[in-house]
């Protein structure tokens, strides 16, 4: 399956945002794109902090589809950082600037730069689902048995 899904991006500040790329796919089997920051300046994300750092633009995520933010995971093992919902939602109908929440879950401050690659977004299909309530459920082998209950 080789589909192309349209996903229209507009840059809210064109005039000051020109020079930094658009989300894209860093290589030709990449699931994400990565995404930048459109930080003015240095923005310090010391550790514990959580930040969100705008990315420049606005998106129209076509209907039965969301955009998953993920961390980048050289951010991740390298510094500790990672995008604190992750993955974060944007639905099809939110037409406001993507921003990234970002958190240092390690020990030293991290310094976030206009343009660095911070996140990546990842395009999803969402079914449509009817909830039909019910008085019992069907049972199966693992039952109600939560965290942990599959094995170490």
């Amino acid at each position: 399956m080789n589909s192309v899904v349209p996903l229209r991006v507009c840059r809210l500040r064109p005039e000051r945002d020109a020079e930094l790329p658009m989300p894209r796919q860093m290589s030709a089997e990449a699931a994400g794109m990565d995404v930048c920051a459109a930080v003015d300046g240095p923005l310090v994300v010391s550790p514990g902090d959580r930040v969100a750092v705008p990315t420049g633009f606005a998106m129209a995520v076509p209907t039965g589809f969301e955009i998953q933010v993920r961390p980048r995971s050289g951010l991740a093992f390298r510094h500790g950082i990672t995008v604190i919902n992750a993955p974060g939602t944007i639905d099809a109908d939110y037409r406001g600037e993507v921003k990234v929440l970002l958190a240092n879950l390690g020990s030293e401050d991290f310094v976030v730069e206009r343009g660095m690659r911070i996140a990546q977004l990842v395009v999803a299909q969402v079914p449509r689902v009817q909830v039909e309530q019910v008085h019992q459920l069907d049972e199966t082998v693992r039952g109600a048995g939560g965290f942990g209950s599959t094995g170490a």
